[in-house]
């Protein structure tokens, strides 16, 4: 989900003429571009793509989870639109031993792919970054990944982070000032309200199957409840932790759930929004989030959320005037999430108030115009 993020934040701020990561007075829009490549210390591989018309802005390209090979945008057609506008753009492929999970070199192979590339462009000297931090890597017990997280956010002249929760962390980790620091909370798409049905009792996840995201705590949970009426969908891909996959798979086989838990893989936006369509609550139990998009595109669509209470998801969540829209449970626990969905499914009071909550909720959601003028408030300010 956070894709979309990157994609439509970029595309608005390039619609805008905003300038981000670096402060150069903007020129004509492009039509040719140069590319080049080179390799990390580690054996990671980089590539950038450099209009001949520069406008002065380099987006450095940082996808999280993706394919072991090299990127620089989310997509072939969000590439071209922003090279057309004069925007270069450089990424980098994380782990040359084709992990989709690398973030302990990201912040490496990163900003080596950066130092690179400014080497290849005019007006260096003057490039002023504005880091768009999804997941503060700090606090998780590595001391070099810590301190090499902070001299970046040192080096920032703005930080843009999705959440408060993530900006109270990153202030304790690295006390960023609080005029550097900015919360550009995601933007949600405007969405069909759903009726649900009577019962409640088509659940949906939408995660990547990976180990963060809690399926196993999910599987385990829907253990407890198997004698009661109920149906869910897992959307999300199977390939960034396929040994995971493969385990959470074969321990709802063994639970005799197989009949009743899809693993849809990944899906189309299309796809997506037929899911959320046919739900009556998305369940997301994962152990870590920094904000929590699909809770926020759910309560789009008014359909009520069980969550883990864990980072910003109560953020993503919100409060309605009569209520939360949803359940939030400890992150990890197994018992307490069966409980929520045993309460979902027989209380239908309760589900009555929490979708009542949800689409009154849904009215109060950001668009990512609102998204967008965050993160270009915050390089118009690095500008400066």
């Amino acid at each position: 989900m956070f894709g979309r993020f990157v994609r439509v934040a970029l595309a608005v701020l390039a619609a805008t003429g905003a300038v981000c990561v670096l402060a150069v007075v903007p020129a004509a829009g492009a039509t040719d571009s140069a590319s080049y490549s080179g390799t990390t210390s580690d054996g990671g591989q980089w590539i950038a793509d450099i209009p001949s018309m520069w406008n002065g802005t380099v987006l450095l390209y940082s996808h999280g989870f993706g394919p072991p090979v090299a990127a620089d945008a989310p997509d072939p057609a969000t590439q071209q639109a922003l090279l057309d506008r004069g925007y270069a753009l450089a990424g980098s492929s994380y782990d040359p031993n084709g992990s989709w999970w690398a973030l302990n070199s990201a912040l490496t192979d990163q900003f080596e792919t950066l130092a690179d590339v400014k080497a290849l462009l005019p007006h260096a000297p003057r490039l002023r970054y504005v880091v768009l931090l999804h997941m503060p890597l700090g606090g998780n017990g590595s001391p070099g990944v810590e301190r090499a997280e902070g001299a970046v956010l040192a080096a920032a002249a703005s930080v843009v982070v999705t959440s408060a929760w993530s900006r109270s962390l990153v202030q304790g980790l690295y006390r960023v000032p609080d005029q550097r620091i900015a919360v550009a909370e995601p933007g949600v798409d405007e969405a069909a309200l759903v009726a649900g049905t009577e019962n409640g009792a088509r659940l949906l996840s939408v995660a990547t199957v990976h180990h963060a995201k809690g399926h196993d705590v999910l599987v385990e949970a829907l253990r407890s409840i198997a004698g009661m009426e109920w149906s869910c969908t897992c959307a999300g891909s199977l390939e960034r932790e396929p040994r995971f996959a493969r385990r959470i798979a074969t321990a709802a086989s063994d639970a005799g759930l197989a009949e009743r838990l899809r693993f849809a893989g990944a899906c189309s936006d299309d796809d997506l929004e037929q899911l959320y369509r046919s739900a009556d609550v998305l369940v997301h139990p994962s152990r870590a989030e920094t904000y929590g998009m699909v809770v926020a595109e759910a309560l789009a669509h008014g359909l009520p959320v069980i969550a883990s209470d864990v980072g910003g998801v109560p953020e993503a969540l919100g409060r309605a005037s009569s209520g939360p829209p949803g359940i939030l449970v400890p992150p990890g626990d197994a018992g307490a999430l069966a409980g929520a969905l045993r309460r979902w499914l027989e209380d239908g009071a309760l589900r009555h108030r929490l979708r009542t909550a949800a689409a009154e909720r849904r009215g109060a959601l950001r668009p990512w115009s609102a998204t967008a003028a965050v993160i270009a408030r915050a390089c118009e300010a690095a500008a400066r």
